[in-house]
């Protein structure tokens, strides 16, 4: 099977999908000529024209809010929102909006809209440009969030989310633009809600989010050599949530750690342990532990930035301390 970097499968993911349906469209800041900052969308305008990739202007509440209103009349609008931090600045379009339609219309209205963004820390980006803030819109109901975790993920999920009935967001970890996968040739949709075991193991559940699967896997590697086998599973979607697949693991292992790269308090970590604690209580040999990055402004400061986010030696470390129940002791 050939190897894609994720930018080039969520390229392929939204031209496919731009072939295959004349409705879909894209817009956003620099989506045209430049292909944005990270130049994931290059050449689409080539083949589409600035009728389908439309460029905007710096004003996300106003083009967000025409894309609401064009899926709301039959189409499939794309929104490139070029940094997930501005998310703040369409809340009402999105959360108000976007994710009442359908409830406030009785069914008659729907909004099929997809919002593609980027999270992650650790590109020097400072506090403005590296917030990590998937927590904030699963909080929505009527919104749907997807988390890809490689290319594979990536044109999958996405495809799913642009045939999607309901409005998506999609947040891609920006520093795996460049990191390469097996991605297969031919047609794929990832369904949503379907977690995935990325490794096989029996001593401890690491279930992580997006560029956190890295993470769990190199964690992984580390406890396998001290003998301790750990599981890792991708939820690809915090909403829908694979309750049922983590819940499995957690009860074949009796141990679980959560990681997410958003803020740890109120956030994913916290929701998913709180439902292992509530479902699988007494599969539970220690409670589940969260790990997400410090409750703290992402640091510009390269030193302090790398220590605010979750490592595979963090993870493995407190993976260790938990299956010895030194953790346990200590509580």
């Amino acid at each position: 099977m050939r190897e894609i970097t994720l930018s080039q499968a969520v390229n392929e993911a939204i031209a496919e999908e731009m072939r295959r349906d004349r409705t879909v469209f894209l817009m956003g800041e620099d989506v045209a000529e430049a292909g944005t900052p990270f130049k994931v969308l290059s050449g689409l305008v080539e083949e589409f024209g600035t009728e389908r990739v439309i460029d905007t202007p710096i004003a996300e509440p106003g083009f967000v809010g025409l894309a609401v209103g064009a899926a709301m009349t039959g189409a499939r609008p794309i929104v490139d929102l070029m940094f997930g931090d501005f998310i703040y600045l369409v809340m009402d379009q999105l959360c108000n909006q976007a994710a009442k339609q359908h409830y406030m219309s009785g069914g008659k209205l729907s909004v099929p809209m997809v919002l593609r963004t980027n999270m992650g820390a650790t590109r020097r980006s400072a506090a403005q440009h590296s917030q990590s803030l998937q927590a904030i819109v699963a909080h929505i109901p009527g919104l749907k969030v997807a988390m890809p975790s490689s290319a594979y993920e990536a044109k999958g999920l996405m495809k799913t989310a642009i045939r999607d009935n309901n409005p998506v967001v999609i947040f891609e970890d920006k520093l795996m633009y460049q990191d390469k996968a097996p991605v297969p040739e031919e047609e794929f949709l990832i369904p949503f809600g379907e977690a995935h075991i990325k490794r096989d193991g029996s001593d401890i559940t690491l279930i992580a989010t997006s560029s956190m699967v890295q993470v769990a896997e190199k964690a992984a590697d580390l406890l396998s050599k001290e003998g301790i086998e750990a599981e890792v599973i991708d939820p690809r979607t915090i909403v829908p949530l694979d309750e049922a697949a983590l819940i499995e693991s957690v009860k074949k292992t009796s141990r679980a750690i959560v990681i997410d790269e958003g803020h740890q308090s109120y956030g994913v970590t916290s929701e998913i342990a709180s439902r292992l604690n509530e479902k699988a209580f007494y599969h539970l040999d220690t409670p589940v532990i969260r790990m997400g990055a410090m409750d703290v402004p992402v640091p510009f400061s390269p030193a302090l930035e790398d220590i605010t986010v979750p490592t595979p030696d963090r993870v493995a470390e407190t993976a260790r301390k938990l299956c010895s129940g030194e953790l346990i002791h200590a509580a």
